[in-house]
């Protein structure tokens, strides 16, 4: 009997989400059933055109790609390719995949699987790992309300509920860029009778931005796997360059991984219950409003995470995709003090 999750990934690729991707595609507990692709950090069909290049490079070209929203519900799409680059992995310019192609159709796929789950028992339902934008959720939410009776859990990298923004003082790029579509996701999850009692799960910036990959650990990867180390250096150095720029870091934030390693590792990370919003207006655009106190006394929507372990995530990383690791090493690459 296959144990293994049943998930779709939902994504905007994109350098962290390409590594996300990669950490999946190597992780057994997952069955991923296909990957959606919404306009974010890229445009939609470009994003599509990336996720083939990882599932060739992980050698996993039985998972479909399909290609949904390419603009936000309401506001101007705004991409974040001055980030990821021209060709949103890092300019690295790896072809496209002739082999296999993108479909149409993400929002149509994430309901058909939904509803075909909907009679399923819980452990086999479908869950959904969001890592971009929510425009394509938000979609699913207004055309196919009754396909979330299939849904498992949702786990959304995206928000900030302490940390600064990384687009706006206040406000995290996913839920910037379509700000009208993670505020209509997390409404849902507060209304709608058919997610009664499930919550987003909120991998946002307080956690993400404990997990940098440095120049040391990215030589170390190149030195137990030089194959992947290589591809994972072609996509990041570009990434690298930004980040030095924009927040002086030595190294790059992968945001996106967290949220695969979470969804795998409930104790990844930890955080609270609260009900959330989010801003679609004015300066504050974006910001997800985490009722931390109870003030409003509503439906407690999502699960906020807080706090995680950036060495434990970094072991769990590189045994996945790298393949090998010393958890000594990792640690003084880290610049942990060993007792």
């Amino acid at each position: 009997m296959n144990a293994a999750k049943k998930v779709i990934i939902d994504c905007d690729p994109g350098i962290d989400d390409a590594l996300a991707l990669m950490l999946a595609l190597a992780s057994p507990e997952l069955e991923i059933l296909g990957i959606t692709v919404v306009c974010g950090n890229v445009p939609a069909r470009m994003g599509a055109e990336n996720a083939l290049k990882i599932l060739k490079q992980m050698g996993r070209m039985d998972i479909p790609v399909y290609i949904g929203e390419e603009s936000p519900l309401v506001r101007t799409y705004v991409d974040a390719m001055d980030t990821h680059g021209e060709d949103g992995l890092g300019e690295s310019h790896y072809p496209e995949v002739t082999k296999m192609r993108p479909r149409t159709g993400a929002v149509q796929f994430l309901a058909r699987m939904l509803e075909q789950a909907a009679k399923a028992p819980e452990e086999a339902k479908i869950s959904i790992i969001a890592l971009g934008p929510m425009t394509n959720l938000a979609r699913l939410m207004r055309q196919y309300p009754e396909s979330l009776a299939g849904l498992g859990e949702l786990v959304s990298m995206g928000g900030s509920y302490k940390s600064h923004g990384n687009c706006s003082p206040v406000a995290e790029y996913n839920y910037w860029c379509d700000p009208h579509a993670a505020g209509e996701v997390y409404a849902g999850f507060a209304a709608l009778p058919v997610l009664r009692g499930k919550r987003i799960h909120m991998i946002g910036l307080d956690v993400t931005r404990e997990i940098v990959l440095t120049p040391n650990l990215l030589e170390y990867m190149c030195c137990l796997n030089p194959e992947r180390g290589d591809f994972i250096r072609r996509i990041t150095r570009f990434y690298f360059d930004f980040h030095w720029k924009q927040e002086g870091i030595i190294g790059c934030v992968i945001n996106d991984p967290l949220a695969v390693a979470y969804f795998i590792d409930r104790t990844m990370c930890s955080g609270f219950a609260a009900h959330t919003e989010v801003e679609t207006e004015g300066i504050c655009l974006g910001q997800t409003v985490v009722d931390d106190h109870d003030f409003w006394k509503r439906e407690k929507n999502s699960h906020i995470l807080t706090k995680t372990d950036a060495l434990r995530f970094m072991k769990f990383f590189f045994t996945r995709v790298i393949g090998e690791c010393e958890e000594q090493v990792l640690e003084e690459l880290m610049g942990r003090v060993l007792r």
